[in-house]
């Protein structure tokens, strides 16, 4: 297999992996119509192993998918631009980090990801200020801000065994 068609695939299952996420435990927001998920846990995770742009069509398109199956189409654009970017920005870990040695590399991976989560919780907070007003986007806040949090712990902790089973 070629290596852009081994990057199709990658993305593809990440994208997959992100959807399936993100509907597996679905926990409704009234006040946006919106719910609060565990897809930015892969999201994250597929930027931090394969980079920014596997890491953006994983978040943009499986997210985007995962709002179409489960009965949310109207936000797909808008979880397609959000996530994508989430993923985008969490896999520039892969260009960066590595510049670091020790505690200083841990520390940047950490914040990219803190970056790529906030990055999610604004966005999400600009559509809904928009769309509903922005006291039904603060009552959304706090679930967005766990995805975010969820997302860079899980991704933090799982990646180095992921990577150890990943060929090179």
């Amino acid at each position: 297999m070629g290596r852009d068609a081994l990057k199709v695939a990658i993305a593809g299952v990440m994208a997959s992996l992100v959807a399936v996420m993100t509907l597996l435990i679905r926990i409704p927001v009234p006040a946006t119509q919106g719910y609060i998920n565990l897809g930015d846990t892969l999201v994250m995770l597929s930027g931090l192993l394969f980079g920014p742009v596997i890491g953006g069509v994983a978040g943009g398109v499986g997210s985007a998918a995962a709002d179409v199956v489960g009965g949310y189409a109207s936000w797909a654009p808008y979880t397609l631009v959000i996530k994508g970017i989430e993923g985008a920005i969490a896999g520039f870990n892969v260009r960066i980090a590595p510049r670091f040695r020790g505690s200083l590399r841990n520390a940047v991976k950490v914040l990219i990801l803190v970056i790529a989560g906030l990055e999610m919780v604004l966005g999400y907070f600009l559509v809904e200020s928009f769309l509903y007003g922005v006291g039904a986007a603060l009552a959304e806040l706090p679930g967005n801000l766990f995805q975010a949090a969820s997302g860079v712990i899980f991704s933090l902790v799982v990646e180095p065994a992921i990577r150890k089973v990943l060929p090179r």
